[in-house]
């Protein structure tokens, strides 16, 4: 995928002569610790000058400093969680499996056979939203890698044409 960094994490690799392996999770720039770190700082600073500004008579301003600073630390939650999600591709000659789990718990699991599924990566209806990655088969869907940008999105399609084929043809797995 280039010498560049990624915003998410895309490992591809053969499991054995006839299966291939995709894993998706995106890529969190922040360990828990540095966010520990920022939000203390931030809430620091933030609480302090409410703080000052509430002993000079300007009290409203120290709770609503308060919801921002739950608001933030909500949002940051939010974010380190993310860093559990992991999306497994898994190519046999027989099916496709697409299996999403968090923190180890199975959230979805899809199973398509090879030979009449699809990928399909469907342009943005409206300009500047992502593009989406599917794959498809007898009127079931599943979404692939929401997470991803635009050039991983398209990267990941690639090699999944390669994998996964047109329908009702299925290159060969082996290297």
């Amino acid at each position: 995928m280039g010498a560049r960094r990624l915003a998410a994490f895309v490992r591809i690799q053969p499991v054995d002569a006839v299966s291939q392996r995709i894993d998706l999770s995106p890529r969190c720039s922040l360990s828990p610790a540095q966010a520990r770190l920022f939000f203390g700082s931030l809430c620091a600073v933030c609480l302090g000058i409410a703080a000052a500004l509430s002993l000079r008579g300007f009290w409203p301003i120290l709770p609503f400093a308060g919801l921002e600073m739950a608001a933030v630390g909500f949002c940051l939650k939010l974010s380190l969680d993310r860093r559990h999600r992991l999306q497994t591709i898994l190519i046999t000659d027989n099916d496709v499996r697409v299996t999403t789990t968090k923190k180890g718990r199975l959230l979805t699991q899809v199973v398509f056979p090879r030979h009449w599924a699809r990928v399909k990566l469907r342009p943005a209806a409206i300009a500047h939203h992502p593009s989406r990655l599917f794959i498809e088969s007898a009127g079931r869907a599943c979404e692939i890698g929401s997470f991803l940008t635009d050039d991983e999105r398209r990267e990941v399609a690639r090699q999944l044409h390669g994998l996964v084929g047109r329908i009702s043809e299925s290159p060969p797995l082996g290297a």
